[in-house]
């Protein structure tokens, strides 16, 4: 016996390439056969050619796989170009199993001399390499250098003392920005944490477990602290409000409101963004002038003295005000606070989070205003109601159902004006049912007068909303300059959908030179008994964050055998790009999606140099719905009429959106691959500067890494700069820096505000998915940002209140 008969056959590696054969055969046929790309198909034979070659002993499979590998590479640079994150799942596997063929112990196996052959296939393989090399130099985004150099009547809200933060965007205009310059860019590397103070309120059991979109029990610390003096004021995912020396983080008092248990155990979304400050006015008869009001759970807000931690006893209820009153039927869970009360002007106005998807028939979303020192109720702004600014009386319910307002408000205050910013009339994704006051007031801006709650105009940034495109933030306000070059009041309004729309604060109405236009968007396949809107407002005069429309080669995985998956769930699913309407047992593509291009954090505004900074996720939903009959006859979801608290789901009910009251249920989620990676491939996170008077992009760069965010959902991985999903907004300070957490990659970031290059970062205990802010004590900025995680992101939980400040001989 020879020694080429007596070799051994390479079986495991014909075992391995035949069964990626057979799977790229049986679902590239499956993608041909839906209209989608052969090359999987036709790869898939080469697979199985090639093992049949292997397995036969012939050095003939390494030249049919350097020919596989060159026509493969060719075909990926001819589907996406130069895109490094696009290139990898089409030729990171190739390449590795080619570099296996050529291995010795593999090689050996073979019959003849195989040394032409791998030569052949090496060199195929050096050419995937070179591409790859090429395309990971190819820039992304946008590079360029803004003008730090103050604007022609740029200047910043000097309502709030510099070294303050008194709201949750610092002043009522909500533009994040702080005039404090100790910090730099030349200094910034000797940035170090100060200190670091942790609440003690942390996840408790079932909590920061996600089963589905709005169905899990999120746990998450997004807060932003005010500072008022030498005082930081916050509040904990569990309600507690707490009081914190600004200078070392000592701890000076804690309040628990002690929410009902009930309340707790039911509510989706465990989160206090912020609490609100007030202070009487000289001569005002109370024992409580200064104040700190904070909403609690269990659907009401507190007052509670800002010296001591004390309730306010003239404040409602003993220093409790129920969110409730007026409210008629409120079942567990379906309506609480989570963002901070606006206190402005002697008013404490707010709305509230009502259940998403749950009904037609939920509590109203009426915005409310109260006296700042008693508690009572002054006036209600309910849609639904004529006159819409209404005082109820006992017995008196306001409108069920209506457009709630769930996000940060901003205001005017010497216009007498607050800007609401609201969603959609329960549910989201089924409009049948929606009245003429929903449809007018539903996805908009809305403009109130403060002392009355009269309506002074609204301005929709969706027709007839099917998608869950409310609007998360109120707008940021700034001076600009219109198309005749005279200054106006504005203000700028971001969107879930990354437009920005630009209009006077006063009117409503677009700046001139800012327009908005009308397009034409997909009406096919909507459910029997709704509608669509055949057009939509685009924000066409500044540059927009919406993502393009989806195309089957935008597909992506961690290998191709995953990225062929989220193909044939491309081709399967209906999508004629943004709009689709929600079909009816099909998948429908929503993108940009329900948690948004920018969501809660909204926009931050450097008001003397006329930039826009924003940061922004990519990721895609699909959702589908289904008849409710079929649903409710299987047992898995039980009927309701709205009476009492909603009655538990069994089973895969879990994962609906049961929508009772109308004739469908839906499964939404986001749209990941059986990896549970994303069917889009990076960028996913991006970090944005826009000239507001050039209207144009200065600067784009990805923003976070892959480090904490691996397959399976797991928390390791490459720090990979693909851009990373991102919950919490940025701030901009005098100096020229960014700073942001934010990033699922667990890091606080500072950035130039010159060209948006990182100049700093440091490693977060936790998620930091909060807004920072920075204050000023004894001569000292800090820089402050609350790292606790986010359920919904996935990131580690914590209950951490981090400080940074430079060593006292650096911040001379």
């Amino acid at each position: 016996m020879n020694a080429a008969t007596s070799r051994r056959k390479p079986v495991i590696t014909s075992l391995v390439f035949v069964l990626i054969g057979l799977f790229l055969v049986g679902g590239g046929g499956w993608l041909a056969g839906l209209g989608g790309s052969w090359y999987y198909l036709l790869a898939g034979l080469g697979f199985i050619a090639c093992a049949t070659l292997l397995w036969r002993r012939k050095l003939a499979a390494i030249w049919l796989y350097a020919a596989y590998l060159l026509l493969t590479l060719g075909w990926s640079w001819h589907e996406v170009g130069a895109d490094i994150w696009s290139l990898e799942p089409r030729l990171l596997m190739p390449l590795v199993l080619g570099l296996w063929l050529i291995l010795p112990p593999v090689r050996r196996k073979l019959e003849g001399r195989a040394r032409a052959a791998s030569l052949a296939l090496g060199a195929s393989a050096a050419a995937v390499v070179m591409a790859a090399a090429i395309a990971a130099a190819h820039p992304y985004g946008v590079s360029g250098q803004a003008d730090l150099a103050a604007r022609a009547d740029g200047q910043a809200d000097h309502s709030v003392a510099d070294g303050d933060w008194r709201f949750y965007g610092r002043t009522a205009h909500g533009d994040r920005y702080s005039p404090l310059s100790q910090i730099t860019p030349a200094n910034i590397s000797r940035l170090k944490l100060a200190w670091q103070t942790r609440t003690g309120d942390t996840a408790q059991a079932g909590e920061a477990v996600v089963a589905g979109p709005d169905q899990g029990h999120e746990f998450n610390l997004e807060v932003t602290p005010i500072k008022v003096g030498d005082t930081l004021y916050m509040c904990t995912p569990h309600n507690w409000v707490m009081a914190l020396d600004a200078k070392t983080g000592k701890v000076k008092w804690k309040y628990d409101p002690k929410p009902n248990k009930d309340n707790l155990a039911a509510n989706v979304y465990l989160a206090c963004r912020g609490v609100s400050y007030y202070e009487a006015p000289a001569g005002t008869r109370t024992s409580c002038p200064r104040r700190i009001i904070s909403p609690v759970a269990d659907v009401r807000i507190v007052a509670v003295n800002a010296d001591d931690g004390k309730p306010c006893d003239d404040f409602g209820d003993h220093g409790s005000v129920w969110l409730t009153d007026h409210m008629g039927n409120v079942p567990l869970g379906f309506h609480f606070v989570t963002s901070p009360p606006l206190v402005v002007n002697n008013r404490i106005v707010l709305g509230g989070w009502v259940f998403d998807n749950q009904a037609n028939f939920e509590p109203s979303g009426a915005v409310r205003g109260y006296d700042a020192i008693t508690g009572k109720m002054v006036w209600a702004w309910d849609a639904g109601h004529t006159p819409e600014n209404w005082l109820p009386g006992p017995g008196q319910e306001l409108t069920r159902d209506t457009p709630n307002a769930w996000g940060v408000y901003t205001a005017d205050p010497k216009l007498g004006m607050l800007y609401i910013p609201t969603g959609n009339a329960p549910p989201d994704n089924w409009g049948g049912s929606r009245r003429p006051f929903d449809e007018a007031t539903s996805s908009a801006t809305i403009a109130l007068d403060i002392e009355t709650g009269a309506r002074r105009w609204t301005f929709q940034t969706v027709h007839h909303d099917l998608w869950d495109m409310d609007i998360p933030a109120g707008p940021s306000l700034v001076d600009l300059p219109d198309s005749s070059g005279q200054n106006v009041p504005a203000l700028v309004q971001s969107t879930k959908r990354g437009e920005f729309f630009v209009l006077d604060r006063r009117t409503g109405k677009p700046v001139p030179g800012y327009p908005v236009e009308e397009k034409k968007v997909p009406t096919q396949g909507v459910a029997a008994g709704d509608w669509v809107s055949p057009t939509q407002p685009y924000a066409v005069g500044l540059p927009s964050l919406t993502p393009p429309d989806l195309k089957e080669s935008d597909m992506w995985g961690a290998t191709m055998l995953d990225q062929l998956s989220c193909r044939i769930q491309y081709r399967q699913s209906a999508y004629e790009g943004q709009f689709t309407p929600p079909h009816v047992g099909k998948d429908t593509i929503v993108y940009p999606a329900f948690y948004g291009v920018v969501d809660w954090q909204g926009a931050t505004i450097d008001p003397v140099r006329k930039l826009l900074i924003a940061n922004a996720s990519y990721l895609p939903f699909r959702i589908r719905l289904e008849h409710r009959q079929a649903v409710e006859a299987s047992g898995v979801l039980p009927k309701w009429d709205g009476k009492g608290n909603k009655p538990a789901a069994k089973g895969d009910a879990l994962s609906i959106s049961p929508d009772y009251g109308t004739p469908y249920v839906a499964y939404t989620g986001p749209w990941l691959n059986p990896l549970q990676i994303p069917c889009k491939g990076p960028v996913w996170g991006t970090l944005t500067a826009i000239d507001l008077v050039s209207k144009k992009i200065v600067w784009q760069h990805p923003v976070g890494t892959t480090r904490d965010t691996g397959p399976f959902r797991t928390h390791n991985n490459l720090p990979l700069n693909t851009g990373m999903y991102n919950i919490g907004g940025n701030i901009v300070t005098r100096s020229g820096l960014i700073f942001m957490g934010a990033t699922a990659d667990d890091y606080l970031r500072a950035f130039s505000l010159k060209d948006g290059k990182e100049v700093w970062k440091t490693r977060l205990p936790a998620g930091g998915q909060a807004t920072p802010m920075s204050y000023e004590v004894d001569g000292k900025q800090y820089v402050l940002i609350a790292a606790g995680g986010h359920g919904g992101l996935g990131t580690r939980s914590g209950d951490y209140i981090m400080a940074y400040a430079l060593p006292d001989d650096s911040a001379r």
